[in-house]
């Protein structure tokens, strides 16, 4: 690769990932840069030839790095981007802050993000996939991001341009999500926090919390609005048809599609991420074969095939 620029921030060349993503698997990133700051992410990004491939990666929660890893730069915030700071009924969010983290310090102010307390992962990625769970999304609270685009300018987004839809928007590639500006109605703290509590139970009784997973694996199949809601007189999980196809707790080496709860993939023993990817493309095989329904990825594949 060509010389890359100076930074502040830790460089590292051919950087194993597996130890960075929930599943544990993964070849290596050809180069990690982690910023020390957003000044330090722009100027990099500006003296970064163009022909570089950029690819930001948050806490791993919604991710399979394939086993040879990924070429350019992998960017992954850390401590400079991670603050939360509330303002009346604004939550300003680094986008390196765990989505739990932000909904509890919300709901100790009065503010309620509730909705993020179950949902693995940082806000730079909820915002990315417009992250949601228990009837609300992140399109329901955003009013803009701060981002950093691949040639260094940094910007700010209202959020009506990312256009947010079911686990989707329109950040273009290569730019890095620094922060998120969500708004939140007020409510009882003591409240607030009872119904985080309720909202984990209700996970931890339904969802394999204790196994290495990377969420849900596949997006609901059901139609949805602009914000991500579901159409309720349509609604269809991914987990019923999965169920359906008698493919709850299926196994492919280490893979297994977990008995808990059949949407989720699991690194049951020393999975590769061709298994993990495999076990999944059979899953929607599978599903396709007996209902028609054609499933589609909600975790993230990225990077090289150990052989390519």
């Amino acid at each position: 690769m060509t010389d890359l620029p100076d930074a502040r921030g830790p460089l590292t060349a051919a950087r194993p990932l597996a130890d960075l993503t929930w599943l544990r698997v993964g070849g290596p990133a050809e180069w990690l840069f982690q910023p020390a700051d957003r000044d330090d992410l722009c100027g990099f990004l500006a003296a970064l030839p163009a022909e570089v491939p950029v690819f930001p990666i948050g806490v791993g929660s919604n991710l399979i790095v394939r086993d040879g890893g990924i070429d350019g730069v992998v960017i992954r915030l850390g401590r400079g981007f991670n603050g939360i700071d509330i303002d009346g009924d604004r939550v300003r969010a680094g986008a390196a802050a765990l989505d739990a983290h932000v909904a509890r310090k919300a709901a100790a102010a009065g503010l309620d993000l509730t909705f993020l307390r179950t949902i693995p992962g940082a806000i730079g990625g909820a915002v990315r996939m417009n992250a949601g769970c228990y009837g609300a999304y992140v399109a329901d609270h955003l009013l803009e991001v701060e981002a950093v685009t691949r040639t260094g300018r940094a910007v700010t987004i209202p959020a009506a341009d990312l256009n947010l839809a079911y686990r989707a928007s329109d950040l273009p590639e290569g730019w890095v999500l620094t922060s998120a500006l969500l708004r939140a109605k007020r409510g009882a703290p003591q409240a607030l926090a009872a119904a985080m509590e309720a909202q984990v139970a209700r996970r931890d009784a339904s969802q394999p919390t204790g196994e290495r997973s990377a969420g849900s694996t596949f997006r609901n199949p059901a139609g949805r609005s602009s914000t991500g809601r579901a159409d309720d007189n349509h609604e269809l999980k991914a987990w019923t048809v999965i169920d359906r196809a008698g493919l709850r707790g299926h196994r492919l080496g280490g893979a297994q599609m977990s008995e808990k709860h059949p949407n989720f993939l699991l690194n049951a023993g020393n999975a590769s991420a061709a298994d993990l990817e495999r076990l999944g493309e059979l899953v929607r095989e599978r599903v396709f074969q007996n209902s028609g329904i054609r499933l589609q990825w909600e975790i993230r594949r990225v990077g090289k095939h150990a052989l390519e």
